[in-house]
């Protein structure tokens, strides 16, 4: 009798110890807010980065997929979803889905994978101490809009006059602008600036830049043309323009190249302060990184549909070319 009551005791006293060690185990929830769909190489990149840290996806670690189909506008209902699905942290791309997590929630962890330019956007106090619950990667590098202008001119020798396609909304508009006309001065190229402010201007930017007489259009980076890859490119097909893009994405749909961040390996990279914060770090004291690769990816499809001949050394120097 004496040793039935002593497991009775024993087993009121383990349950809650065992109940906790349940709680322990919790498979964590990361919530993805994106403007790329769930199946892109960035993301799964990303899915990448948490395998080799020993994160499995629908095991040690759940996945909730939120992406705006081409659509800025509901990023901030989106984010809100997640939000309320409790997840334990928000991986987001760019900068307005950086905006829509920030202004959905004070708690929940943020992790940049993507971000342009985190402190002028208010995002974080400093890139050494962000403060607050947002961290993560910036692909900030204004001064890449010079380097694709001389890509540019090695593709198109005579070139001249280039159509420089902004968001004009983006807070490092006047930084990446400033870069761009210092090189096209060295360069010799006069440049025409267009300035689009939301997906409606498109069509009045790519018809001033054929009236214009521009040779040639280089993007400069930002969260709006980066959400409207697709319908960009379908522009510049149908003008016949022959565009230098800022990430490779717009290449993979049809686009004649691109030169910036390899915007893969901030993903995957992003895996990492996914591991930190889950381990029980804090975003304000992890700093946010900046981007060490960059690539050089071509179309030789859309390059042979403009009638351009690719130089075989520029090939050579390529990092991706879609045949």
């Amino acid at each position: 009798m004496r040793l039935i009551v002593l497991i009775l005791a024993l087993s009121f006293i383990l349950a809650p110890l065992a109940a906790e060690g349940q709680q322990a185990k919790k498979v964590p929830r990361i919530g993805l807010l994106l403007q790329a769909p769930p199946t892109s190489p960035q993301v799964e990149a990303f899915r990448q980065g948490l395998r080799d840290l020993g994160y499995i996806e629908g095991k040690p670690i759940l996945i909730e997929y939120r992406h705006t189909e081409e659509k800025p506008d509901r990023l901030p209902l989106l984010a809100a979803e997640l939000v309320r699905l409790k997840v334990d942290i928000i991986v987001v791309s760019g900068g307005l889905a950086t905006s829509a997590a920030k202004n959905a929630t004070k708690e929940i962890p943020i992790v940049m994978a993507i971000a342009g330019d985190p402190v002028g956007s208010g995002h974080v106090a400093s890139l050494r101490r962000p403060g607050g619950n947002i961290t993560g990667l910036t692909n900030l590098a204004p001064e890449l809009g010079g380097k694709r202008l001389e890509l540019l001119k090695e593709v198109i020798p005579g070139l001249s006059r280039v159509a420089i396609l902004a968001d004009s909304t983006n807070p490092i508009f006047a930084l990446q602008l400033r870069e761009v006309e210092s090189a096209a001065q060295a360069l010799k190229l006069q440049l025409q600036i267009l300035e689009v402010r939301e997906a409606n201007d498109f069509d009045s930017a790519f018809a001033a830049a054929q009236k214009g007489h521009a040779g040639a259009i280089s993007t400069l980076a930002s969260a709006l043309l980066g959400g409207h890859r697709q319908t960009l490119v379908n522009f510049a097909e149908k003008g016949r323009l022959p565009t230098m893009y800022h990430s490779s994405g717009f290449v993979a749909v049809g686009g004649l190249m691109s030169y910036g961040v390899n915007n893969v390996d901030l993903y995957r990279r992003a895996a990492t302060y996914v591991d930190k914060i889950l381990k029980g770090a804090k975003p304000a004291e992890l700093p946010v990184e900046q981007p060490t690769k960059f690539e050089l990816v071509i179309n030789l499809k859309t390059a042979k549909a403009l009638g351009l001949t690719i130089p075989p050394l520029l090939l050579l120097r390529a990092d991706h070319v879609i045949q």
